[in-house]
């Protein structure tokens, strides 16, 4: 299952930085961070689905919301409903 996140994450990564503008770069960057976290974290759980790696990526979120001007949460929030969307694909 975390390979299949990763993977999702690494295509979704290779298009925006082919085609991507600087406001997706910065976006992707930052949630890539976030998410080899919770991907981390997943590692050494049981329930390693999309509901539970969702709830974690609310948390990074949450995290996000206290650290970027509004802005730029907003281009980060967008981007993991993008990635999310992948994933579930």
């Amino acid at each position: 299952m975390l390979q299949h996140y990763e993977q999702a994450l690494e295509h979704w990564l290779a298009e925006i930085v082919a085609n991507g503008d600087d406001d997706a770069l910065f976006a992707s960057g930052y949630l890539q961070g976030h998410f080899a976290v919770v991907l981390a974290e997943l590692e050494m759980e049981a329930e390693q689905g999309t509901d539970a790696l969702a709830a974690k990526m609310q948390e990074c979120l949450k995290q996000a919301a206290k650290e970027l001007e509004d802005p730029d949460y907003r281009l980060v929030e967008n981007a993991w409903h993008e990635l999310q969307g992948r994933i579930g694909a």
